[in-house]
């Protein structure tokens, strides 16, 4: 995977798509520019109360668009375009609850910088975009074209013209060749660079003021840090309950049981012998439950195959159908690997418990030195982190690797969840 996104950033391939791409991204350029307009108008009309119900779904057009632009900017070019933090939450079912989405959400600077990307980008970044694709069409005239239409042109008393060439002769159409090639080569062969310079433009409308994300990069870290020490002692409290409640009470009353067959060996042999026959099952089930505690901390199928074949494992396990795409070229760092197993089975645990879907899938992917993981499944939707301790719990495990968690889950469905990790491979 990794070696085919290579491939697209650089060489003759990327040359070649580029005018295709800046092509593409001066269309979604035109659909911000018209998403703009929506937004602003919709907005105008809260007031009235039709605002709340149309403002929304312009808003969650609008991020579909800039999500798609940051999409673009890190597949075409490696420029990687932050999410905004933390993730807007979904629309409330009843009218208090969209007047409080719309009022949070006209004050979230987020917002702000989504629609002045939005207003920029159609003037600004439509231009460079642009750029390869009218520098080819223009040597391909040149090229192709030109050398056939300067006669009927002259005839009719027209002045033709290409690039500083007075095309009036067929000496002078034949001079409009190469050029025209040249133009055409420099519009593949600053295609790439002019789609880096509309990623980095991407970037830098996405993305928020330096003094803004260091003070909300100070804040992540002081709350990541705080949910770390508590999901440690947390985790260390379960595993001090499950001692307690589960295997060392087996063993304390194993060990009453040996007792009372050691006074009984000699008087009764028959009750001694059930009582060690007894204590058997019970070390059995002590065993299993330490298993069970030990494959809790950390599963053993994590720790020998990795977490391709751990995920897998716990798609065997999963009540759904479920598909696992991995592709992993290497093992991860083993703390990094089991943070992202238990938010794997939280997530499947809970599309089980609360989506009513029938068929999920897993993708699992390295890139550009993130890990990647993206679960689709085909329930009703309407998942939220803001209302469920699931996906929240989820967030806390991967904030302490900065990683990343988004949700997209409409009401009917479907619902995708991606978690992006850095893990610096």
């Amino acid at each position: 995977m990794n070696d085919i996104l290579a491939s697209e950033r650089t060489g003759w391939p990327a040359r070649l798509a580029a005018p295709g791409r800046g092509l593409l991204l001066v269309g979604l350029a035109l659909a911000e520019a018209v998403v703009a307009c929506v937004v602003a108008a919709t907005a105008m009309l809260i007031p009235l109360g039709i605002g709340l119900y149309l403002f929304p779904p312009s808003v969650a057009w609008l991020s579909g668009l800039a999500e798609r632009a940051r999409r673009y900017a890190r597949r075409w070019s490696a420029v990687t375009v932050a999410y905004p933090e933390p993730a807007r939450p979904a629309v409330p079912a009843g009218l208090p609850g969209r007047l409080r989405w719309c009022g949070r959400t006209l004050t979230d600077r987020g917002f702000w910088y989504e629609y002045r990307w939005s207003l920029i980008d159609p003037i600004v970044g439509a231009f460079v975009a642009g750029i390869p694709f009218s520098l080819v069409v223009y040597g391909v005239f040149g090229a192709l074209v030109q050398p056939f239409v300067w006669q009927p042109i002259d005839r009719a008393g027209g002045s033709n013209w290409y690039t500083a060439v007075h095309v009036n002769t067929l000496p002078r159409a034949l001079l409009a060749v190469p050029i025209a090639v040249a133009v055409t080569v420099l519009g593949l062969w600053c295609g790439p660079w002019l789609l880096r310079v509309h990623a980095r433009l991407t970037r830098a409308l996405l993305t928020l003021d330096r003094t803004e994300e260091l003070t909300r990069r100070v804040e992540q870290l002081a709350g990541t840090r705080a949910a770390a020490v508590d999901s440690s002692a947390a985790e260390l409290r379960r595993i001090e309950r499950d001692l307690h409640d589960g295997a060392q009470a087996r063993l304390v009353a194993m060990g009453m049981s040996l007792s009372n067959a050691e006074r009984l060996i000699e008087r009764d042999p028959e009750t001694a012998r059930a009582l060690v026959a007894e204590v058997r099952q019970n070390s059995s089930k002590a065993l299993q439950e330490l298993r069970d505690l030990v494959r809790g901390i950390h599963p053993p199928v994590l720790a020998d195959r990795g977490l391709p074949d751990a995920v897998r494992a716990l798609a065997l396990d999963s009540p759904l159908d479920v598909q696992v795409d991995a592709r992993l070229a290497h093992r991860l760092p083993p703390p990094l690997e089991s943070a992202v197993y238990f938010a794997v089975n939280e997530l499947l645990a809970n599309t089980a418990k609360h989506s009513g879907a029938d068929r999920l899938d897993i993708g699992i992917a390295l890139d550009e030195g993130l890990l990647r993981i993206r679960v689709r499944d085909d329930g009703c939707g309407g998942a939220d982190p803001s209302r469920g301790s699931g996906l929240r719990g989820v967030q806390r495990r991967l904030a302490a690797f900065d990683g990343t968690l988004r949700v997209d889950s409409p009401a009917g469905g479907p619902t995708v969840i991606e978690l992006e990790v850095p893990c610096g491979s």
